[in-house]
């Protein structure tokens, strides 16, 4: 499990968290799914924000990421 995946699984009490590495194996760029209850009612914009605050050590190192968030109901 990618170390990004498993903060976010714990920060955000997501049910599902899938990081893949779209850079070759370098960890630049990744690609980002998050099923969390946490962005209920939430506008997009604010559960990036949550995404960004719970991880943002880690995706500091990061050159670029594609995020795609999604509540239970709607995954």
């Amino acid at each position: 499990e990618h170390p990004i995946a498993a903060k976010l699984k714990a920060a955000l009490d997501a049910t599902h968290v899938a990081v893949e590495d779209l850079s070759d194996g370098c960890g630049a760029k990744l690609k980002i799914t998050i099923v969390s209850a946490k962005f209920e009612g939430l506008p997009l914009l604010k559960q990036h924000r949550l995404v960004n605050d719970a991880a943002k050590d880690e995706l500091s190192a990061v050159h670029a990421f594609n995020l795609k968030t999604f509540t239970p109901a709607k995954w």
